[in-house]
């Protein structure tokens, strides 16, 4: 269900931009619009691009709303779990130190995070 998904312009790099990546894939707006949004916002926050009530703040400012993982089987529900009970849709999972974006049941993430364990998801109600 993974698909290598890496829209950095300079996907070359191997940098810690895994919220620009699930921000831009999951509005469908490029790296750098993803990128401009976040900063915008962080500087209004005063907090960093990347940090979780930035980016969170941008998703909840396009219409998602963040829900947490059920806590049935919490060391043992992974993406791909995620991906089989939600094949329609958009979501973007919080691992806790990483971010991927679902779109219709594949996981869009630079490497394979679908063994990764998600605490909480953001999603759009259409």
């Amino acid at each position: 269900m993974w698909v290598e998904f890496n829209p950095n312009p300079d996907n070359q790099k191997r940098v810690g931009d895994c919220t620009v990546r699930a921000v831009a894939k999951a509005l469908d707006i490029s790296w750098d619009d993803a990128y401009i949004l976040m900063a915008v916002k962080g500087y209004q926050l005063k907090d960093m691009p990347s940090a979780n009530s930035t980016w969170s703040a941008v998703l909840m400012e396009n219409g998602f709303k963040r829900k947490s993982i059920p806590d049935r089987c919490p060391n043992c529900f992974t993406a791909d779990d995620f991906c089989r009970e939600n094949p329609k849709g958009t979501y973007v999972l919080g691992f806790g130190s990483h971010t991927a974006t679902i779109v219709d049941g594949r996981l869009y993430d630079m490497w394979d995070s679908s063994n990764e364990i998600p605490q909480y998801y953001f999603y759009k109600e259409d």
